[in-house]
């Protein structure tokens, strides 16, 4: 997990930038900031498809991408 914690203008931050686990033998992607995206990085770096969930997408829509569907 990266976050971005600290003050500005007098107020808390806390904001979470990039959230993975590993869960059940697949890549569980909970929350993605990045400009590219952290799936496409993984796929690039040769991890299939099937082993990454975009966990921040609702189960009942996760059939609709091409990732895996747990």
């Amino acid at each position: 997990m990266i976050t971005n914690t600290g003050w500005h203008n007098g107020e808390r931050v806390r904001d979470v930038f990039i959230h993975i686990r590993i869960r059940k033998d697949k890549i569980w992607i909970e929350e993605d900031g990045t400009e590219d995206g952290t799936a496409t990085e993984l796929l690039r770096l040769g991890v299939p498809r099937e082993d990454i969930v975009l966990a921040f997408h609702p189960p009942q829509l996760r059939h609709l991408t091409e990732f895996a569907n747990v």
